[in-house]
């Protein structure tokens, strides 16, 4: 990998590590467990890796932020996870942040590139 490529894939990881944990609070305003999570977000065009999931679902639910449950469906034992009071209030914050910040990014963007978005 060249250095353009290596820094390329590090500032890519960086933009991406910020939006995934917006996209994981906003998909368990509905319960999920991790396997559904995981396939929601790939739908929606964010895939994510299991190595990457399951430690930020553990930061958020030791941050108050999410709730889990273990119960048994289909045979097994699964780890359902939901949103708590306190992070859909943080939610709804850092949505109206990231709508902020896209809309100065997106002016930035136009302003620099003469596109009309």
């Amino acid at each position: 990998m060249t250095l353009t490529e290596n820094l390329f894939e590090n500032l890519r990881l960086e933009l991406r590590r910020g939006c995934l944990t917006l996209a994981v609070l906003a998909q368990l305003h509905e319960e999920r467990y991790g396997y559904t999570l995981r396939k929601a977000l790939a739908d929606d065009g964010l895939a994510i890796d299991e190595s990457t999931l399951y430690p930020l679902l553990r930061r958020l639910e030791a941050q108050g932020l999410l709730a889990s449950e273990w119960r048994e469906e289909e045979k097994r034992n699964k780890r359902f996870y939901r949103i708590t009071p306190d992070g859909a209030q943080l939610f709804a914050q850092l949505l109206a942040e990231w709508q902020a910040i896209n809309a100065s990014v997106t002016e930035t963007l136009r302003a620099r590139t003469g596109d009309a978005q």
